[in-house]
């Protein structure tokens, strides 16, 4: 078995439990007994989440001047869904158990039901798994909408939009995240495959020559997104779709696969779409989607090179990468490991007791830092536990506040996962956190 994949067998359910006890995860709705798989992210989660979405963002806009953003409607007109081809083809194989009645998707079962282990099933049927709703006080055709089940088609849709508003010109990309739907037969693994989703996607375009070396540039980019961000390589795989498996709109399709608990599955997929979506679109609505090229008096449909991710996939798969537990003192503690952009705090201050005069300084101590980093402050329990408290939740540094504090004006920096203390006069605290981030 591949090394990646021989972890704690545990180590699903103990992530789960640590992000519902931390505040990172909970069930929707579970005053009344919950909602099937839809979660709400909690105080530490939405943190995270941001700082997710955050880092993703820097990479593939900010830091980029052939890339823009946009944020686009999940609403949508049918005609949308069936240019993209969703309407048609965008199914699952869905079968129902003969002896226990459960439904599944055919293709995630290997012919025994999960829940009773018969083998018997009805003849698979395709199910479309986009959310269907009516828009606006009359139900009728030309009422219907969809909740969008991907962001891409706002970023094909408004291609003439942007073209004409930034002057870019390819190879450039549009980035968006946002919310996006899916009925999922079976949905499953906690946040990993949900109803309810946030992705970050990104179309690039190119002039069709260029589609297979940007097809290959991105792949890179992103696997090297995740290592930067703390996965470590021998959790990441790249797995290229053979040409039988491949969508009706790729040219090529290859994973960036993580080493979950349950095995190797998805974490990012980048895509050779060609020219088939800004083609169909093109067709189907009458506007013309193309570039025209001045330097070579060329005019051309442009291929779409996208790498497209799960916000809280992503999210999830950091949480189990930094989840570890080592020893500290003869006692055993668990560790979020995670990188410093990742941490819902980057610091906590801690003053060694709720008495006026420290919490005076603790209070000047956190207004130092809060404009430059997300801070918690916690003054229950003793030191020591609340230490572990903040190494659970991946805490990079803790900054106490003591009685020399008063006398020296300097304070005690820890660090989380070397548990090394170091003192820093306050007024040299700032450049020296800001130095660990370097």
């Amino acid at each position: 078995m591949d090394s990646a994949l021989t972890t704690d067998p545990e180590l699903l359910e103990k992530v789960i439990n640590l992000a519902k006890r931390r505040g990172f995860v909970f069930a929707s709705a579970e005053i009344y007994g919950g909602f099937r798989s839809t979660y709400d992210y909690g105080p530490l989660g939405v943190n995270m989440l941001r700082n997710v979405k955050a880092a993703w963002w820097r990479t593939m806009v900010q830091m980029r001047v052939d890339v823009v953003g946009l944020d686009a409607a999940i609403l949508g007109p049918p005609a949308v869904w069936a240019a993209s081809g969703h309407l048609e083809t965008f199914t699952d194989p869905l079968v129902d158990c003969r002896k226990c009645k459960e439904r599944w998707r055919e293709d995630k079962i290997d012919g025994v039901c999960p829940n009773c282990g018969s083998t018997e099933f009805t003849e698979a049927r395709a199910f479309n798994l986009m959310f269907k709703t009516q828009a606006g006080p009359v139900e009728g055709e030309g009422a219907t909408a969809y909740l969008r089940p991907e962001t891409a088609q706002g970023m094909f849709t408004n291609f003439n939009n942007v073209l004409s508003s930034t002057r870019k010109k390819p190879p450039f990309g549009i980035a968006q995240i946002g919310k996006s739907f899916r009925n999922e037969i079976t949905p499953q693994n906690f946040v990993f495959r949900t109803r309810e989703f946030e992705q970050m996607e990104m179309e690039f375009f190119v002039a069709p020559a260029e589609a297979e070396q940007w097809y290959r540039y991105w792949i890179d980019q992103r696997y090297d997104w995740y290592v930067d961000l703390g996965i470590a390589p021998d959790q990441l795989r790249l797995h290229e779709h053979a040409l039988e498996d491949l969508s009706h709109y790729s040219r090529g399709t290859t994973d960036v696969e993580f080493a979950y608990p349950w095995g190797w599955d998805e974490l990012e997929g980048i895509a050779n779409r060609g020219d088939y979506d800004l083609t169909q679109h093109s067709q189907a609505s009458g506007a013309k989607l193309e570039y025209f090229d001045q330097g070579t008096n060329e005019r051309y449909t442009p291929y779409v090179i996208e790498p497209a991710a799960g916000a809280t996939r992503a999210m999830m798969a950091f949480l189990l990468a930094a989840y570890h537990e080592d020893v500290v003192e003869g006692e055993t503690r668990t560790v979020l490991r995670l990188d410093w952009r990742l941490a819902p705090y980057q610091v906590a201050v801690l003053p060694l007791s709720k008495k006026p005069e420290l919490e005076g300084v603790s209070q000047e101590v956190l207004a130092l830092l809060q404009p430059h980093f997300a801070c918690d402050y916690d003054v229950t329990q003793s030191i020591g536990r609340r230490y572990r408290r903040q190494d659970e939740v991946g805490t990079p540094w803790c900054v106490t506040v003591d009685f020399d504090s008063l006398e020296d004006r300097a304070v005690t920096v820890r660090d989380r996962d070397s548990t090394e203390q170091v003192r820093v006069p306050i007024a040299e605290l700032l450049a020296s956190l800001r130095a660990r981030t370097q």
